[in-house]
């Protein structure tokens, strides 16, 4: 069996520790802030153990040497060594109120400026500017309003993944909460009927047969579905080709319950016939305990 190594970026405060966390819980041996000078000697170490699964954690509090690590991981990928990297992101506004909350000190912060909010965004932009090469070869999740439990379970659904040339991943999600940031791709949903205003389906979702079977009578729920289908279908192909390991397809509607969710459901069917696929239902899954405020739950 190959060594597999996850890699986790992003941005501080977006829940990197809640990952590590979920990755340990699935076997794997985790490291958390790798000096990237240190990633190949750490690896060929781990090789002569004979070790199977290690997660390697990486951030900003490295920057001065992060730029070494797209070439380490096409070193390691040429010499047999299965990566899967991913980026945890989260909007501006719900880092700075998730370092309000812990009164923690962001990495890059200077504490020369009397503005402290100012310096604190000021940080979290930098940042943002010093990993965006990471970010652009990994695949993203907006850990924004989604909670530790959530975000646990999206990472071990990745990493259980099969290995493949391609994941697909298509994401149900509510306007009203905001377009997850890890979208490579979003489809409009709110002018299709809502089943929202049926009072023997409101409180149903995309996933029950009452809904789907109001939603299959739509001509315009089927042209949506098809002109997706064409869409993607058209375009996987150059995609995989061009070494893309995750694509994120994003369906939104109001509420993120009825129909979005229904076309996720019908689009993961229909294309798992090809490609690996998960589900995410962000609005869904969020239920499983107190919803979080809207600003998201803390994921430090």
């Amino acid at each position: 069996m190959k060594l597999e190594i996850v890699l986790i970026t992003g941005m501080s405060g977006s829940g990197k520790s809640v990952a590590l966390h979920a990755l340990e819980d699935a076997g794997y041996y985790c490291v958390d802030n790798l000096p990237p000078e240190l990633l190949l000697s750490f690896i060929k170490l781990e090789q002569t153990r004979d070790a199977k699964k290690v997660a390697i954690a990486m951030d900003v509090r490295s920057a001065t040497s992060l730029p070494l690590v797209p070439q380490q991981l096409e070193a390691l990928r040429k010499h047999g060594v299965n990566i899967k990297s991913l980026f945890l992101d989260a909007a501006t506004d719900t880092l700075v109120r998730r370092y309000s909350e812990t009164r923690r000190k962001h990495p890059l912060s200077r504490s020369e400026m009397t503005d402290q909010q100012h310096a604190l965004v000021e940080a979290i932009e930098l940042e943002r500017e010093l990993l965006a090469d990471l970010r652009e070869q990994a695949h993203v999740i907006d850990t924004s309003i989604i909670r530790s439990s959530q975000l646990q379970g999206y990472i071990k659904s990745l990493v259980a993944a099969p290995e493949a040339q391609l994941t697909l991943v298509f994401e149900s999600f509510a306007f009203k909460r905001g377009i997850p940031v890890d979208a490579d791709y979003v489809f409009d949903v709110r002018m299709l009927p809502n089943p929202h205003y049926e009072p023997d389906l409101r409180a149903l979702t995309g996933r029950d047969e009452p809904v789907a079977a109001f939603l299959r009578q739509s001509r315009d729920v089927a042209q949506m579905f098809s002109h997706i289908d064409q869409f993607l279908s058209h375009w996987l192909d150059l995609l995989a080709r061009d070494h893309r390991s995750y694509v994120t397809v994003a369906i939104g509607c109001t509420g993120g319950q009825h129909r979005s969710v229904y076309l996720v459901e019908q689009l993961a069917t229909a294309f798992s016939k090809r490609w690996v696929t998960l589900k995410r239902h962000r609005e869904l899954d969020a239920r499983g305990g107190v919803e979080p405020p809207s600003g998201g739950a803390t994921v430090f």
